[in-house]
């Protein structure tokens, strides 16, 4: 045991001083950046300083450990072979270039956020590497030189405390394989602080937000990941959805959507007297907008599948179902904005690991606190997870609760608390909120997600842990919908329900159609015009424009979201995978398969102009973002 211990601390001991040294660096740079920009930073008190600190930390420790990683696998060959000059040398050139780099990228971020607003990313690199002249030419010469000489003072002071105490550890060799063995074990180990920690979700820039002051959040973000993670979520083939130069992309689209509104006029196909007669019995309900994980049009004896979402089923039935309804994307991240910002789901990026651009996006949220809404979101998982957090906080959110805030004997599953849970928690929230303000309630499932681990058992699907799993959550939505007809509210209540994203169910669909076919069904005692089934085409980003319109709030902000229940909109469904992009109109569907760039047979000209129309104006728009 003594002789263990004394490799340990002769070996660890530099590791762990190198490490905890980048850590105080990044902290003292926090502290340093605030007060540099406390102009628009505002800090009020020393919570508020905590809360920075404390979820910059992570970050900054993910940061540490793999600037940590390379000194390290040279401790270990220092524990083989002894304290050589060589091997001291290559550790100081090592320590050295790190130091400087952190430098560079502290200098430029501290420079470049007073004009830009967001922490570094590539965007200057690109700058730089595509045009150096133009990248400088809104610096000034003192600027530069200031900067310069900036850098070298940091870099020489990160160097010299990594030296005259880190490289002054000499590792015994006494016991070199266990001295070896046991660097060897916690080099490994920085693993743990580079992922942030043991969970599901890895690190991402999500983990610093934390407040609905992005200035806030900003000041929590560690520079170097923040550059780190822009390098590797790059987009990438931007420029192969360019097909038009704007004006003819805009004016294809547009000729497009008059077309389809005169189509559907010859044919009658109008929306069963939408303009007429009103979707609300009252003007400013409470609204509960619920996102189902993983549902599909599949799980409903109503839309032609499984008698497995038979309360689901119940409620189309009993209210308003649009039978005609797609998701825009295949993943969580890639559905959030389009369900709460309308904003079409792009093929090549998930627009939520770019954080600069998802704080501008518009927001349900935000347009209806404008309106006099409390907002609140509950999701029984990881909030952190795909920069949720980050896009939940932009979104203005008054009250989100996450995993954290459900006690651990609550948090059962995988993803965290099951949705049984999650709807109590937001049953609790009703019961306690006045009727001062109306209420925007998202409620995010979780449950129907691999591994399908559920607190269920329905005999009926013993043989089927996803099928199970979806019959959990469909009777977990039942009984929150139930609870909420016993409250007073209930006659000036809404709620929307709708899947995230593709469905789960089957998992062996070839038909994209069939993949995205989804169900969006409103109920509640709100609801003016129940029993009530709409075959009008459409999709995640519309719901916007739809609830904005019946609510009698203006929906202008949401360009790509179309009122369903105007027969005076064109109206169509759009989708997209990696490889695909899909339009569902009145005549019928169009595919786009991005590789080989071919549409599906039949479709003709002027329509597949007009996807790839979409797809172009989707890019452009995220590209202004």
């Amino acid at each position: 045991m003594r002789i263990f211990a004394s490799a340990m601390i002769k070996s660890v001991f530099k590791l762990l001083l190198t490490f905890l040294i980048f850590v105080a660096v990044f902290m003292l740079q926090r502290m340093i950046f605030i007060l540099i920009y406390h102009d628009i930073i505002t800090v009020d008190g020393i919570g508020t300083w905590w809360d920075i600190i404390s979820h910059g930390f992570a970050m900054d420790c993910s940061v540490a450990g793999y600037l940590t990683v390379l000194p390290a696998l040279l401790y270990v060959t220092e524990s083989i072979t002894g304290s050589r000059p060589w091997l001291i040398t290559t550790e100081r050139i090592v320590l050295a270039v790190e130091a400087v780099l952190t430098a560079i990228i502290m200098v430029a971020d501290a420079a470049l956020y007073g004009y830009w607003g967001f922490r570094l990313d590539m965007t200057p690199v690109f700058y730089f590497t595509t045009s150096p002249s133009a990248a400088m030419a809104s610096a000034s010469a003192l600027q530069i030189i200031a900067g310069f000489f900036s850098i070298i003072i940091i870099a020489a002071l990160i160097w010299f405390v990594l030296n005259r105490f880190a490289l002054r550890v000499h590792v015994d060799t006494r016991h070199r394989a266990i001295s070896a063995a046991v660097t060897l074990l916690f080099t490994v180990a920085l693993i743990v602080p580079i992922r942030g920690g043991t969970g599901v979700a890895p690190m991402n820039l999500s983990r610093a937000y934390f407040s609905t002051d992005q200035r806030l959040n900003h000041a929590a973000i560690n520079p170097v990941f923040s550059l780190l993670y822009s390098a590797t979520h790059q987009n990438k083939g931007l420029e192969e959805f360019h097909f038009f130069d704007t004006e003819t992309a805009e004016r294809i689209l547009a000729d497009y959507e008059e077309n389809n509104i005169s189509n559907r006029m010859a044919s009658s196909m109008t929306a069963n007297g939408a303009d007429t007669v009103p979707l609300l019995r009252c003007e400013r309900p409470d609204v509960y907008l619920i996102i189902l994980e993983s549902f599909s049009a599949h799980l409903m004896p109503g839309l032609g599948g499984e008698a497995i979402a038979v309360n689901l089923d119940s409620l189309a039935r009993e209210g308003m179902s649009f039978t005609n309804f797609y998701a825009n994307s295949f993943r969580t991240d890639r559905a959030l904005p389009c369900i709460l910002s309308a904003f079409p789901s792009l093929p090549s990026m998930s627009l939520l690991k770019h954080v600069e651009k998802i704080e501008h996006l518009p927001s349900m949220a935000e347009t209806m606190k404008s309106a006099g809404y409390d907002t609140s979101y509950f999701y029984g998982g990881d909030i952190t997870f795909a920069n949720m957090q980050a896009y939940l906080s932009s979104c203005g959110f008054d009250n989100v609760i996450s995993d954290k805030d459900f006690p651990r004997e609550s948090r059962q599953s995988k993803w965290g608390a099951h949705d049984h849970e999650v709807f109590t928690r937001a049953l609790n929230n009703v019961a306690m909120h006045g009727h001062d303000h109306p209420q925007f309630t998202v409620i995010q499932t979780s449950s129907s997600h691999e591994p399908f681990e559920v607190p269920y058992h329905n005999p009926k699907f013993a043989s089927s842990p996803q099928k199970n799993a979806f019959a959990y959550t469909d009777s977990c939505l039942m009984a929150f919908v139930d609870s909420l007809r016993t409250t007073d509210r209930w006659d000036c209540t809404l709620v929307a329900i709708v899947p995230d994203h593709l469905g789960a169910w089957p998992m062996d669909l070839s038909d994209p159609k069939a993949r995205h076919h989804v169900p969006f069904v409103m109920v509640g005692g709100a609801l003016n015009r129940p029993h009530t089934t709409m075959a009008v085409p459409g999709s995640q980003t519309d719901i916007a424009a739809t609830l904005l319109s019946a609510l009698g709030i203006d929906a202008s902000d949401f360009p790509f979201s179309r009122d369903l229940l105007d027969s005076r909109k064109a109206h169509y469904g759009v989708f997209s995978e990696t490889e695909i992009f899909g339009i569902v109109d009145d005549s019928g569907l169009i595919i786009y398969n991005i590789g080989p760039k071919q549409f599906n047979p039949g479709i003709t000209a002027e329509r597949g102009e007009a996807a790839k129309a979409y797809l172009q104006l989707s890019y452009e728009a995220m590209s202004a973002l």
